[in-house]
């Protein structure tokens, strides 16, 4: 980056906040060390003016920028490539609380708040925010919104699109768009903000947002089972969803080469069971009820899980911090996986009905391709997402691994998704990893629609370039 353009965003910034050479090149690689690119700086904004004088001097002179937050993708989409030719635009400065209203219940953060101070400040207002990652102690609001995440929760409160009420975006020519607006109910004309969420910055840099808060659970209930099939795990989620209805927060499965995985990888912690099954089940259900009620509901529907044979085993939480224990396993899979390395990792959804076929199946087909190959299982069964991540063979080596059977086994497993009418991404967004998939699994009129959307709001696509939208022929 030329001096003169240094010069120009420290007026803009500060001195200290815009860095280049190795103090800026830390920015350019994901966490899992996957996605390494390059880059002319790092400026960090602290308010959305500093955003939008950012964003017109690079329309100005032509200098792409990548929007990070948390830097917490798993798909390359928070990083720049290779060339070393775009500015990385770092939220994290925007971390301003800017106000709670519990009786509306909404309040109204940056891009730059973590998930954790979003939730903090939520339950300090005696309410909730409940969007759960395992990554939320580092990721922003900024990067849920622009991936439109999903998490544990998704089954009860829907993901990031559900909870969100409004936006600030800064376009790519500067522009400020205060969609700030609170409101539940606002039918004046096309919804904008639907546009960003899920946009992976592509379309514009969201600063602020209007978030959704809902009531505290009075009552919550958690269990740890174990289950001999997702069959068997399908039909308990049908009994529990008939008797406890919208109670139920989560369901989500893991498979028995996941938890030994995890298990080991948590300084080789025992199972909550008494023994290893083939699979898991950790439900959690919660209710503005009274606590006793609650209990009594879930433990007879528990109950009647064993009397049909879809449970085999049973933990039931006793305390919060044993709840606690239950989701730490739950949540530690996926930096599980990033340390053993050789993880081939896909997040599809599929109708609920057809997950257990889907995971038969598919399962068979990659250990014909890859024998020996671990299948790494789990997610969020409730809502039909499940990332079904084949791992290395403990010997094998896992650059190997990936390169022999890492492209085979993405076709495998997002092939027998596109078939059942799935999505070859539930809720980890598209990035780099699955931007040209899209051009298998979208139709020529999708992507065409969507190019026309970017180049309408960025015509010198210069907003987070490579990213989500693959490159189309003329033919």
């Amino acid at each position: 980056m030329s001096e003169a353009h240094i010069d120009h965003l420290r007026s803009i910034v500060g001195t200290a906040n815009v860095l280049v050479g190795q103090d800026a090149q830390a920015y350019a690689t994901d966490y899992r060390q996957v996605f390494v690119g390059s880059t002319l700086g790092v400026a960090r904004p602290a308010t959305t003016l500093e955003v939008s004088a950012i964003m017109r001097y690079c329309d100005r002179h032509g200098i792409p920028v990548v929007p990070q937050g948390g830097n917490t993708s798993l798909l390359g989409g928070s990083v720049p490539d290779a060339t070393g030719s775009a500015l990385i635009l770092s939220l994290a400065r925007l971390n301003r609380v800017r106000g709670v209203d519990p009786l509306n219940a909404t309040m109204v953060v940056e891009a730059g708040v973590t998930l954790s101070q979003a939730r903090a400040v939520a339950e300090d207002a005696g309410s909730l925010f409940p969007l759960r990652i395992g990554s939320e102690g580092t990721c922003q609001i900024g990067g849920n919104l622009s991936t439109n995440a999903g998490g544990t929760a998704v089954l009860r409160y829907g993901n990031m699109r559900d909870l969100v009420l409004g936006l600030e975006v800064v376009l790519a020519n500067g522009d400020v768009w205060d969609g700030l607006r609170a409101l539940r109910k606002d039918n004046a004309g096309y919804d904008l903000k639907h546009l960003f969420i899920g946009s992976e910055g592509t379309l514009g840099i969201i600063t602020a947002a209007v978030l959704k808060l809902f009531p505290k659970p009075r009552a919550t209930c958690a269990a740890f089972l174990g289950v001999h099939s997702p069959a068997a795990a399908l039909s308990l989620f049908g009994s529990l969803r008939e008797w406890l209805g919208n109670d139920i927060t989560a369901f989500e499965l893991i498979s028995s080469d996941a938890m030994d995985l995890v298990l080991r990888h948590l300084d080789n912690r025992p199972s909550p069971l008494a023994r290893r099954h083939a699979w898991h089940v950790l439900v959690e259900v919660s209710s503005t009820g009274d606590q006793s009620e609650v209990e009594a509901g879930f433990h007879a529907t528990l109950a009647t899980g064993i009397e049909e044979g879809w449970i085999e085993d049973a933990a039931i939480a006793a305390t919060e911090a044993h709840a606690g224990q239950f989701w730490r396993i739950r949540e530690e899979i996926s930096d599980a996986q990033t340390r053993a390395r050789g993880s081939v990792r896909c997040d599809i959804s599929v109708p609920l009905s057809a997950i257990p076929g889907f995971i038969a199946s598919t399962t068979e087909k990659v250990l014909q391709t890859a024998p020996g190959t671990r299948m790494i299982i789990y997610g969020h069964m409730g809502d039909g997402n499940v990332h079904f991540n084949p791992l290395r063979p403990e010997e094998a080596d896992a650059t190997d691994y990936l390169a022999e059977f890492g492209p085979a086994i993405t076709r495998i497993v997002d092939d027998a998704a596109m078939a059942l009418g799935g999505s070859i991404s539930a809720e980890h967004g598209v990035g780099v990893a699955k931007r040209d998939e899209l051009l298998t699994v979208r139709s020529r009129v999708e992507l065409e629609t969507a190019w026309r959307i970017k180049s309408a709001l960025d015509p010198r696509q210069l907003l987070n370039p490579g990213k989500v939208l693959p490159a189309l022929s003329r033919h």
